[in-house]
């Protein structure tokens, strides 16, 4: 391809016959995702899987009715263009990215999938000369705008007599389950396991690049064995926690992110400098444990607070007496 030059044609370029087979296969799309959602819902959320069912009978009802028309006008044979061939056509997500997201995140996807839906209507009959077409795409644009009230009614057929809420608890416990609980764990251990060696060498040669070198060793040799640990620990599938990928990224990542937090400090020339921002960071980080274990785990406040400070402190002294000795 010359550089510069797109093979991407724009919006205000395309036909009515163009037009018409991109709001087909833009159908058809979408009519798949939603049908990818309500499988990947199904067995946490049958009845959220039920609206998405439902929305995607309405998709292929739209197709049906464009193909109808195409036919009509233009004949059998309808040219591939998909919304990847038109520059400035809005694009969808991939399903794999939303549906890792939780059942919130696919819902308010499903609603911006309508509103672009609708735009697109909207500005195709806008360009349309033909009365039958012109109408049914102001017909679509105006099916799309509705979707929401839609949805409302399929909502209230499938998530009636509190399943909403019962879908909603669901959803957060298995948020807890598959980032939080190993997250935490992954925190707590990077914060308080790495305390002993970083401030043990600190204080035993008293070099901030040596104990910088030794905290990072630290922090990612303990992240990825905590992350391969959490992944291999539990498939999630008696237990219910969920993806062990979800689940050993979340503890291996938080690992190192709580050993990293005392140990980028060394970065400071200063070796008291850099030791005074490192001990700030270490309290910064076991009232952060102790704040998540309150919010997300209903522990008291209090006693996280004293179980997290106590054995940070506990480590911490043993590894600058072992460094000073």
């Amino acid at each position: 391809m010359i550089p510069g030059f797109s093979t991407r044609r724009r919006f205000s370029e395309l036909s009515e016959r163009d037009i018409l087979a991109l709001a087909i296969s833009s159908e058809e799309d979408d009519a798949r995702i939603y049908r990818s959602y309500a499988e990947s819902l199904r067995a946490d959320f049958p009845a959220s899987a039920a609206v998405f069912d439902g929305m995607a009978v309405e998709e292929d009802g739209h197709r049906r009715r464009l193909i109808d028309l195409f036919t009509a006008r233009f004949g059998d044979v309808i040219p591939l263009i998909r919304r990847e061939h038109v520059a400035g056509y809005y694009a969808r997500r991939p399903v794999w990215l939303v549906e890792n997201l939780g059942l919130e995140r696919i819902r308010e996807e499903a609603a911006g999938m309508e509103r672009d839906a609708h735009n697109f209507y909207a500005a195709a009959a806008a360009r349309t000369t033909d009365a039958a077409t012109r109408k049914l795409l102001g017909d679509l644009a105006a099916a799309e705008a509705g979707h929401q009230a839609t949805a409302n009614a399929l909502e209230a057929e499938h998530l009636g007599d509190g399943v909403r809420d019962d879908e909603a608890s669901a959803a957060h416990r298995q948020f807890i389950l598959t980032w939080v609980q190993p997250g935490l764990a992954g925190l707590m251990d990077g914060s308080v396991s790495t305390l002993a060696p970083i401030f043990a060498t600190a204080f035993a040669t008293q070099d901030t690049k040596t104990t910088l070198l030794v905290g990072l060793a630290a922090s990612v040799g303990a992240g990825i064995s905590m992350g391969f640990t959490e992944a291999a620990s539990d498939d999630g599938q008696i237990s219910g926690r969920g993806s062990p990928v979800k689940r050993g990224i979340a503890a291996g990542v938080m690992t190192t992110v709580g050993g990293l937090g005392h140990a980028l400090p060394y970065l400071i020339a200063d070796f008291w400098t850099a030791t005074t921002v490192a001990m700030v960071v270490v309290f910064v980080e076991l009232w952060a444990i102790a704040w998540i274990q309150n919010r997300y785990m209903e522990t008291p406040f209090i006693r996280a607070a004293l179980q997290v400070v106590l054995g940070g402190v506990l480590v911490f002294a043993a590894g600058v007496l072992i460094g000073s000795g």
